[in-house]
């Protein structure tokens, strides 16, 4: 465990499709999950749909636009997993921890989000064994 960035769980697992209403007909419909939210996500040109399972969520990501990262791994790997997201307590301080280990980030500085009430960074997978890895943490 990293120093003073305590991996506190598994927020989310993301998963890139090409039609977020096709998909609900599996996650929703077939498999019965509770859809918690659909959003559009405009500064990430996605739009995206959560169901909690325990702890944890599933996140649908729907890209919007053809020229960004989602719509760039759909093309290049088909539909599935697209990231793993773990939930810290200080995302500054993982950076500056992972960054120190050698860890290749995307975000050298995390996004805020939802009016800065979250923050978040990706790492890049070529550092973490081909998974794209975001990191999140929730500031209020």
């Amino acid at each position: 465990m990293l120093e003073n960035a305590m991996y506190k769980k598994v927020n989310h697992i993301g998963i890139a499709v090409k039609d977020i209403e096709e998909s609900l007909k599996i996650y929703r419909d077939l498999l019965g999950l509770e859809l918690e939210g659909q959003h559009a996500v405009e500064e990430q040109k996605v739009i995206t749909a959560f169901f909690p399972v325990g702890e944890t969520h599933i996140e649908l990501v729907q890209p919007t636009e053809g020229n960004v990262g989602v719509a760039k791994f759909i093309e290049k790997r088909g539909e599935g997993v697209h990231h793993l997201c773990f939930e810290v307590d200080d995302i500054e301080q993982a950076l500056a921890d992972l960054r120190a280990r050698g860890a290749k980030l995307i975000d050298e500085q995390p996004r805020e989000i939802e009016d800065g009430k979250k923050k978040m960074a990706f790492l890049h997978p070529k550092s973490t064994g081909g998974v794209l890895i975001e990191l999140y943490q929730i500031c209020e």
